[in-house]
């Protein structure tokens, strides 16, 4: 199996592996006033998100829930921790992201301007560049904004769904281009400061292994 097939099958809920998402989309500038307003509104909110940290319940296409807890720290910097008994920790550090399993002793690394985590954790936030904004859609007490990969390589769409008041970002979507959709719900996501940055140090399950007697 390939560094790219694995990658894929092992963190897509989180949207990390739809690095390209791709296909038809419209233009931005398509987009009415009334949605570029929200897609504006959402780009701001996302700036402002310096440091936050809260919980994730993610939903595979099999209908497989895991949870955890997510930190970030703009520019760069996420991690997310999965809950025992999983051994899973994925920590973007401002270069690259790495998937670590301590119950496999895996460890890969990925570009992180390979992944759709670069749209959350750039220095300046601008949801019209790389991406096709395809659809802004109203839901009660908030919005979904539904993008693509401008470079339209790989079939696939990420959603952001937002709440109104207070502005949040409280879940996203992957769908990947065999139709197959994975989930991610932020529960309780706050604004944060000082988190420790150690946090967004990926580490090696592989080095603390205990040596064979």
């Amino acid at each position: 199996m390939d560094a790219k097939m694995s990658f894929t099958r092992r963190t897509l809920a989180l949207g990390l592996a739809a690095a390209a998402l791709a296909g038809p989309a419209l233009a931005q500038g398509a987009l009415s006033p009334a949605d570029q307003a929200l897609v504006d509104k959402a780009a701001t909110y996302l700036q402002g998100l310096t440091e936050a940290r809260g919980r994730f319940v993610q939903t595979d296409a099999m209908g497989k829930s895991t949870q955890g807890t997510v930190y970030l720290k703009r520019p760069g910097r996420a991690r997310f921790e999965y809950d025992a008994p999983s051994g899973m920790v994925v920590v973007a550090d401002g270069a690259a992201v790495t998937v670590a399993d301590s119950r496999l002793m895996t460890f890969n690394r990925y570009p992180l301007g390979s992944t759709p985590l670069s749209l959350f954790l750039a220095r300046n936030i601008r949801l019209d560049r790389s991406v096709a904004i395809t659809g802004v859609d109203r839901i009660p007490g908030g919005f979904v904004i539904v993008a693509r990969d401008g470079a339209r390589k790989t079939p696939g769409q990420l959603a952001l769904t937002f709440q109104d008041s207070p502005m949040a970002l409280t879940a996203w979507s992957v769908t990947d281009a065999q139709g197959r959709t994975t989930r991610v719900k932020l529960i309780g996501l706050e604004r944060a400061s000082g988190l420790d940055k150690a946090l967004f140090t990926p580490r090696d399950p592989r080095r603390s292994r205990p040596a064979s007697s």
